[in-house]
């Protein structure tokens, strides 16, 4: 992956499209890689999925070198974040509560999504929505 990034980071340097391009211009393609991952899952073919895969890391990682440049955050941040969040919303795997069905696995999950929503509010000094 950090090949990748140091790949995507001379792009940045030496493309004269790539270094013109922000979050918001990149949108378009972010919501076409997205939706060819959705054709390749539904045509069942494995290899094209892997390539659209490959397509919509492409759009993780140059969002993450723009943002890098801006010092906003970086691909490691990213990364750490999501791990995290995966922690987070899976006690019944990385904590103790338990989980014995689905019903159970997605009610843990909602609860620390709610969790994390009302901590965003209250550090944005905010009320939580409750709907």
């Amino acid at each position: 992956m950090e090949d990748f990034a140091d790949q995507m980071r001379v792009l940045q340097r030496e493309c004269a499209w790539k270094r013109e391009q922000t979050h918001t211009s990149l949108i378009p393609y972010v919501r076409e890689e997205a939706e060819e991952v959705v054709e390749a899952i539904e045509s069942g073919d494995p290899a094209a999925l892997c390539d659209e895969l490959g397509d919509l890391l492409l759009q993780v990682v140059i969002h993450a070198v723009i943002a890098e440049e801006a010092g906003d955050f970086t691909l490691d941040d990213v990364a750490r974040g999501v791990i995290a969040k995966m922690e987070r919303r899976n006690p019944h795997v990385f904590g103790d509560a338990v989980a014995t069905d689905t019903a159970e696995v997605m009610r843990l999950w909602n609860a620390a999504k709610a969790a994390e929503k009302a901590e965003k509010a209250e550090k944005a000094g905010e009320q939580p929505r409750t709907s």
